[in-house]
């Protein structure tokens, strides 16, 4: 089955809501993905594509420094933060 790239559009905005309710913290790919209920792979298939926009950060090492091998974090990027900030006012 095929998404519709307005669909896309609009689950990448409940991610991006997903991370604006988390931020500052990094919330793994697992949570974003819990929260709007959908498979982690496609969440993240998405993750990447707003990451190549520049809308959120990819984190792949734990607070402690050691790099994660199979996971990874993600956040807001602070630009992305501030321009929903305003939106919300």
């Amino acid at each position: 089955m095929r998404i519709s790239n307005i669909k896309k559009e609009k689950i990448c905005d409940q991610i991006l809501s997903v991370l604006y309710t988390f931020y500052p913290k990094p919330v793994f790919t697992f949570t974003i993905a819990q929260e709007i209920a959908r498979d982690e792979e496609f969440v993240k298939k998405l993750l990447l594509d707003l990451k190549k926009k520049s809308l959120v950060l990819e984190i792949k090492k734990s607070p402690s420094g050691r790099g994660y091998l199979r996971r990874t974090r993600w956040k807001l990027d602070n630009r992305a933060y501030s321009f929903y900030k305003s939106k919300q006012k």
